[in-house]
């Protein structure tokens, strides 16, 4: 499953789901990379 979080202000991360954080916050793995952040949180258009 893809999910999307926000790195800063202006700044998103799409990418595989890896694990949600005791703090809230998702990681998730794009490319051969892992990222953290607060999940965007919306509905689909």
């Amino acid at each position: 499953m893809y999910r999307t979080i926000l790195i800063g202000n202006y700044i998103a991360i799409q990418g595989k789901f890896v694990r949600e954080l005791a703090n809230g916050y998702v990681v998730v793995r794009a490319g051969s990379t892992e990222y953290s952040g607060p999940p965007v949180i919306g509905n689909a258009a």
